[in-house]
């Protein structure tokens, strides 16, 4: 009986609790705490209302009429960018990121020809005055997978571009190619646009661009900007894969430009000093330092168009410039030189190779006219043992290869030092005063082969059977026990 009562006890407790707590809540809904629940949501629903009139504004250009829009659309951007453009019918409006127009398929004309074909273009917009279409303002633009198709007429472009006022906008572009044409519109290379972007510099005060590109699979980015103020204009260029950076100012007052860029090459620094005009571009160009390892001086002449450079320098560092990746092996590759107009003339004075300081009194020459590419007249000796002279030499491209062809003849000072460099057995030391033979080295296979040799001016016909069989491969040359082994084989072979 007790424990009845007790949980009888215990029910009637908890429905007093709840009483009291129902008691204590509804006292507290009175007239005031109900104005202000009808209060609060009108203020909830004014919010929405407000809410769908705002996004109801934002869609207002989607009533614009096509014609009218880019019509519209094609003047701005000639204020703003000073661009002719030309679009398709192909266009969306979008309000997110941020309210833009989808353009699919646009054209821009520069000097009258049609000069960039565009896959995508987006035209952001500002959001005020939307009502009416004529009161479009645009905020910025951006291009994405765009050709650009350059010749000596609009090699400009970006350049004109910087004229633009962008402190209200950006103008990008991305994912892009450049062609450049010869004369014959031929595309001869194409720079790679990644990411390009021009804007103002609040700090600087000024217009930049900045872009990241790739040429000959070589990945760069270039910034620049135009001091209008104290008329110089600036650029910097940075090769991380090459260790390389450029730094460039020229001012542009009178009628001659004069410039100078500061070179970094692997901690390596060097200055270039020129001076330009409509006729002509002169430069000097040396290393950073109280005694300079390397010198240059040139003249470029624009019409007629010919060249001539000079330099010397402690070590030549051919390897790097023709090698299969090299930078002028990929300019050969795209025959840009082969142009019957084009007159150049290269002569460099060296000490040594870079690689390889058993050849020295190097005179490295190069030309090229009537689109033929030779090195006539290179010549350089062996330690003091034997002069060495390219002639009927030809650089050309084949099957997509860059390959040397040429003859060698080597005039022998030092016969018996030869000898004792490569340990020849006394039996075999003939006397030679002279070797010639003709060559062909394919640079990007890295091979070389031998042909027609004469010592002395006479043809052997084994030493020709044993050259016809053999090749060197690049890693070969560096191998000094197999070079020693190879020559000796052919002094085994003369019969003096």
């Amino acid at each position: 009986m007790s424990k009845r009562n007790s949980f009888i006890k215990y029910l009637k407790n908890i429905n007093n609790s709840i009483n009291n707590l129902l008691e204590k809540n509804l006292n507290k809904l009175n007239f005031n705490n109900l104005r202000n629940l009808i209060t609060n949501n009108k203020i909830v629903l004014t919010f929405v209302a407000l809410l769908i009139l705002f996004v109801a504004y934002l869609l207002s250009p989607t009533f614009y009429k096509q014609s009218e829009l880019i019509k519209v659309l094609r003047f701005e951007l000639s204020k703003k960018l000073n661009l002719s453009f030309k679009f398709s019918e192909k266009y969306s409006y979008n309000l997110f990121p941020r309210p833009h127009f989808a353009i699919s398929g646009a054209t821009i004309n520069y000097k009258q020809k049609d000069f960039a074909q565009i896959q995508k273009m987006k035209v952001y917009i500002s959001i005020e005055n939307l009502f009416s279409v004529n009161n479009i303002n645009i905020k910025d633009v951006k291009i994405e997978n765009a050709n650009f198709y350059f010749d000596k007429n609009n090699f400009d472009f970006f350049l004109k571009l910087l004229e633009n006022k962008y402190e209200d906008k950006t103008f990008e572009i991305k994912n892009s190619n450049i062609f450049f044409n010869n004369l014959k519109n031929e595309i001869l290379f194409i720079n790679k646009i990644l990411n390009m972007k021009y804007f103002y510099d609040f700090k600087e005060l000024k217009n930049i661009i900045i872009s990241e590109n790739e040429i000959f699979n070589i990945p760069y980015q270039i910034k620049l900007y135009d001091d209008q103020l104290n008329k110089k204009f600036w650029s910097e260029i940075n090769v991380n894969f090459l260790k390389l950076k450029l730094e460039n100012e020229i001012s542009y007052g009178d009628v001659a430009k004069i410039g100078m860029a500061n070179l970094i090459y692997n901690k390596s620094k060097s200055i270039i000093k020129y001076e330009t005009d409509k006729k002509s571009f002169e430069f000097n160009f040396f290393e950073k330092n109280e005694n300079p390892k390397f010198y240059y001086e040139g003249k470029l002449n624009y019409n007629p168009f010919y060249s001539n450079v000079k330099g010397s320098t402690n070590n030549l560092k051919l390897y790097h410039l023709f090698n299969q990746n090299g930078f002028i092996s990929q300019l050969l590759k795209t025959e840009i030189l082969n142009n019957n107009n084009i007159d150049f003339k290269l002569e460099i004075e060296a000490k040594n190779f870079s690689n390889n300081d058993n050849f020295n009194e190097i005179n490295f020459n190069s030309k090229i006219q009537e689109s033929l590419i030779d090195i006539d007249n290179t010549n350089f000796k062996w330690r003091s043992f034997a002069d060495f002279e390219f002639s009927e030499s030809l650089i050309y491209v084949e099957n997509s290869e860059l390959v040397v062809d040429g003859k060698v003849k080597i005039k022998i000072n030092d016969l018996q030092g030869i000898f004792r460099y490569l340990l020849t057995p006394k039996k075999y030391r003939n006397n030679i005063k002279s070797v010639e033979f003709n060559f062909s080295h394919n640079i990007d296979q890295k091979i070389i082969t031998f042909s027609d040799i004469k010592i002395d001016d006479i043809y052997y016909k084994k030493i020709n059977e044993i050259i016809s069989k053999l090749f060197l491969k690049d890693n070969n040359f560096q191998n000094k026990i197999y070079i020693k082994k190879m020559l000796n084989e052919f002094l085994r072979s003369y019969e003096g």
